[in-house]
Parts: structure tokens; C-alpha cells; sequence
């Protein structure tokens, strides 16, 4: 009997140490499609140097009060870097919001940046600029490399555990202590 394959949406992916590619060291990326047609990933755990949600707001010209706006954005990936993304919790659905999974909710639309400055957005949020990208078949391949490790991830993980952190309590929270993650291969 054939099994289906299986799809990552609403989980994290998290870099393993050699995955090969500088630009996803120590990375954490929330899946927000995986299917027969390829992949889509916004991480969440690499700030942009200098850059917050209120000047992003203020350079769209999008009134907000300062607090709590001086959350970081996240470089979401290398595809589309100029594209923004909310990844946001469940609590607020607006124009363009699509429910991923049964976990968290991702909007690109400037309604839900126009809610956050106005305080009456989503309870729990964070932005990101670009996505990481797979074709069919690819990221199954990594995985198949040992680039990547799967894990649900919890909620706590996804807005409130401090960016600097998210990588090792990911892997903690999966029961794995990332200290101890080798790019070395070892024998029996």
C-alpha cells in the first residue's frame, strides 16, 4: 500500500549545522505551503539589522502609535526580498489573511499593517520581509541530505521566544540539544 507523502505546512523547518548554504545558518523557517507543486517558508529567526515594524510603517506612510512597533522585521528569505509578510496568530482575519494549517495565519496585504498601527491587529505577530522558496521535489531532496530537521514547533517558539534563541529552543523543544549537532559523521 502506497502512503501520501508527507506535506510540512504549519511546521518549522530548522537548519542543520553543514546544511551548506550561509544564507540559511542557524535557520528557523515557519512552512506556510508544501505540496506536490513545491514549497514556501518564511523565516523567523534572522532581524534585519535596523530595521522595525513602525519604520516600515512610517516609509508606507501608515499611522501607528510607537509601542509596541519596535519589534524587529525578519528576513523572511531570498526570494521576493522587497515582499512582506505577517505571520500572525489565529485571533484576526482581514483582507488577503490565509489560515495556515491549524497553527498561525500569514497576510501580505497593508490592511493588516494598517490594524497592527492601530492597535487593533492580530494578538500576537511578526514581520518578514522575502520567503524561502522550494520547486517540486526539492526540499524533499534536502531533507534526504540531512539540511533540514522538521518539528511542529509551539506558539511560544513562534512569537515570543527571543529571535537569538529561536534556533536552539526549536531543536530543544524536539527534544534535541543543538550543542551536541556535528557536521561530522561518526562510526558504529
Amino acid at each position: 500500500m502506497e502512503s501520501a507523502p508527507p506535506w510540512f505546512t504549519g511546521q518549522l523547518l530548522l537548519a542543520l549545522p553543514g546544511i551548506g548554504d550561509p544564507r540559511f545558518e542557524h535557520s528557523v523557517i515557519a512552512m506556510i505551503s508544501h505540496d506536490e507543486e513545491g514549497a514556501m517558508g518564511i523565516g523567523i529567526a534572522d532581524p534585519i539589522g535596523g530595521m522595525t515594524v513602525g519604520a516600515v510603517l512610517d516609509q508606507l506612510e501608515i499611522a501607528h502609535d510607537a509601542d509596541p512597533l519596535d519589534q524587529p522585521v525578519f528576513l523572511g528569505g531570498p526570494v521576493e526580498p522587497s515582499r512582506g509578510f505577517v505571520l500572525h496568530s489565529r485571533d484576526w482575519g482581514g483582507e488577503g489573511a490565509v489560515q495556515v494549517g491549524d497553527r498561525f495565519m500569514v497576510s501580505s496585504s497593508h490592511d493588516i499593517l494598517r490594524a497592527i498601527g492601530e492597535g487593533r491587529g492580530p494578538s500576537r505577530w511578526l514581520v518578514a520581509l522575502g520567503y524561502a522558496g522550494w520547486s517540486p521535489g526539492q526540499l524533499e531532496e534536502e531533507m534526504v541530505r540531512h539540511g533540514w530537521h522538521l518539528t511542529p514547533g509551539s506558539d511560544h517558539l513562534l512569537f515570543e521566544t527571543p529571535p537569538a534563541e529561536r534556533w536552539q529552543a526549536a531543536f530543544a523543544e524536539a527534544g534535541v540539544d543543538a550543542r551536541l549537532l556535528t557536521t561530522e559523521g561518526g562510526e558504529a
